[in-house]
């Protein structure tokens, strides 16, 4: 059954942020759909072929009939979806404060020009009284940064509803450079290059036998022990300041045994821990290609 996550609250309160955190946990979004039409959209994307089993839908007081409709539809949605509804809260001292700094117009400023902003913010206030009853999670934002506010939502969506960061180890070569998307990069050229053993010099780090050779080094046992003590506890870190996705680069000489080594067996072990992993080789064909060219 498609579990779709519905997320309303107060003008201002972080929906546009909210709707942010579960698209990175691999949710479709969409923003500021009109209550008569989430059962229609809901049942159609059940209905869709290899389509996420996950939707994140915001409905708010720029739908003029939520009042009269949410209701009415949430109850509806119960019967073809796995429906949670997430209410932001927000003091309205707060708000007023943040529509001051961006100088937005309230959304019930634009339909009705003679309401003042803290009249505006009551009047939306008692519209969403019985959403904000009716919810599943509710989160007040009104002392959040936003690391903390997806630290928050991290707490209060059940785990099963969100996706482990993903992890991605690229084995490099110095000699053709590095990546600007790194997040980290670890240097292994100090560890015995398996590109000196003939039998192993044309082969890669996907290979049992160049693994071996390279994990064979105390050196290498230790190296890769420490690098993955520090990872054991950065990742944590990473994940807890809202980051999707990490990307760690391995580099020796050429890319192709050293580097693929560690990049792989890293992706192995953080596969195990329940993170979403690849190993990625990114200059073993460049590198292969200019050995060859070499023999001839």
């Amino acid at each position: 059954m498609l579990q779709v996550m519905i997320v309303s609250g107060m003008s201002g309160s972080g929906k546009s942020k909210a709707l942010d955190f579960f698209e990175d946990n691999g949710y479709y979004c969409l923003d500021n759909l009109p209550s008569k039409l989430l059962v229609d959209i809901v049942r159609m994307l059940g209905q869709l072929e290899d389509f996420p089993n996950k939707a994140c839908i915001t409905i708010d007081v720029r739908d003029v009939n939520i009042y009269k409709e949410a209701g009415k539809a949430l109850n509806a949605l119960k019967e073809i979806a796995d429906i949670k509804l997430l209410f932001l809260e927000c003091d309205s001292s707060v708000l007023l404060k943040r529509y001051k700094e961006t100088r937005r117009l309230h959304p019930l400023m634009m339909s009705n020009p003679e309401l003042d902003l803290e009249s505006a913010i009551e009047t939306e206030r008692g519209l969403l009284a019985d959403l904000r009853a009716a919810a599943d999670f509710t989160v007040d934002t009104s002392m959040l940064s936003t690391v903390q506010f997806r630290e928050k939502l991290l707490e209060t969506i059940p785990a099963s509803l969100s996706k482990p960061m993903t992890v991605s180890f690229v084995a490099f070569g110095y000699k053709y450079g590095i990546s600007a998307d790194f997040d980290l990069v670890f240097d292994v050229r100090c560890l015995p290059n398996p590109f000196y053993v003939e039998d192993l010099k044309g082969l890669t780090g996907k290979d049992k036998e160049v693994r071996d050779f390279v994990m064979s080094s105390a050196d290498s046992q230790a190296l890769f022990a420490r690098i993955r003590e520090y990872l054991d506890t950065a990742i944590p870190m990473y994940e807890k300041e809202g980051k999707a996705q990490l990307v760690v680069g391995f580099g020796c000489t050429g890319g192709q045994h050293r580097s693929l080594t560690f990049a792989i067996l890293m992706a192995d072990y953080y596969r195990e821990k329940g993170y979403q992993t690849s190993a990625i080789a990114r200059d073993t064909a460049r590198n292969i290609r200019n050995i060859s060219d070499r023999e001839q």
